[in-house]
């Protein structure tokens, strides 16, 4: 099996796992932002969407390793899924 193949597999495989967390940090990062600058709330009205945004709601040994875990998926999907792009570039400049 080529390396490229695995990459996608691997890439494949984990995006579902890396999606959902990343999808929760998005969006509760820009609805506090949007609440607060748009509509006026104060910061304890929306500070429950920063406490999901940080992961406090897991507590204080859980929340540094979902932190950390977060950061090393999103830096796994933008690595492989450039490195996908550029290979199937490649092959289109190529053929």
């Amino acid at each position: 099996m080529s390396l490229l193949v695995r990459l996608r597999e691997l890439h494949r495989s984990v995006a579902p796992f890396v999606l959902t967390p990343l999808l929760v940090t998005v969006f509760s990062g820009v609805s506090y932002r949007l609440a607060r600058d748009w509509f006026g709330a104060s910061r304890d009205q929306v500070h429950w969407l920063m406490v999901v945004h940080e992961g406090e709601w897991l507590g204080s040994t859980l929340e540094p390793v979902v932190v950390l875990l977060n950061a090393i998926g999103l830096l796994w999907m933008l690595i492989t899924g450039i490195g996908l792009l550029m290979e199937r570039w490649r092959r289109k400049v190529h053929s």
